[in-house]
């Protein structure tokens, strides 16, 4: 099992963002994480990175546990953020190897390029790249390390159709061997990539859906988020 949460509580100031949530996701599954804004998935996707930590329950991620050592879960998770920072004034390689370097993970940067389709890119610096081709490129960073566990927030708010479908292809084969959970508003994006949808509402799973072949997603989410 790559993530087990049991009874997570997390609180910032006086706000709950995160109430008695439970949640297993296994080995090999793409998640669509999904709810409104404010619904709690920013902060849930950086309490499984180890950036933040819980204030109450017990969570296990690859094996670790990171109520005792939640920094140690970085070798095992690759992360990409929504805003996806990158150094425009870098060349793509030379931005990867850093990254790399930087980071102290094993990574083979020729590998990385290849396995994210960048190879054409190589000779740019990224503030000349397409938004697809930057997203790429924090795809293979997050790759870093060959991680277990891929963590993306919103990898496919503003691209154009042609991008779209490469980047939903390219997430579906980053599946093979690894377990992804991806957030997202689009719940288009959910019923073409995902096996598993988890519905936070207001820090609380409202559904959780292992298999959605079957199942209106818009009606459900609708029903799960008004309150």
């Amino acid at each position: 099992m790559s993530v087990k949460l049991e009874h997570i509580y997390k609180t910032i100031g006086k706000q709950t963002i995160l109430r008695d949530l439970s949640l297993e996701i296994h080995e090999g599954e793409i998640v669509g994480l999904l709810g409104p804004n404010g619904a709690g998935k920013s902060t849930l996707m950086k309490i499984l990175t180890g950036l933040w930590q819980f204030d109450k329950g017990r969570a296990t991620v690859c094996g670790v546990d990171m109520g005792k050592v939640p920094h140690d879960v970085a070798s095992f998770v690759g992360y990409l953020p929504e805003n996806n920072p990158l150094y425009d004034d870098m060349y793509v390689k030379e931005y990867l190897q850093f990254m790399a370097d930087v980071s102290g993970k094993q990574t083979d940067v020729e590998l990385l390029i290849d396995a994210v389709g960048l190879r054409p890119e190589t000779g740019k610096k990224i503030g000349q790249l397409s938004k697809g081709y930057r997203q790429r490129v924090g795809l293979a960073q997050a790759l870093s390390g060959d991680p277990k566990l891929l963590i993306l927030d919103e990898p496919t708010t503003g691209l154009d159709p042609n991008q779209l479908d490469e980047i939903r292809a390219l997430i579906r084969r980053l599946s093979e061997g690894r377990t992804i959970i991806l957030s997202t508003h689009i719940l288009q994006e959910v019923s073409l990539m995902c096996s598993h949808v988890v519905i936070l509402s207001k820090g609380e799973i409202k559904a959780d859906l292992q298999d959605i072949a079957n199942v209106n997603l818009q009606e459900v989410f609708r029903e799960a988020t008004c309150d």
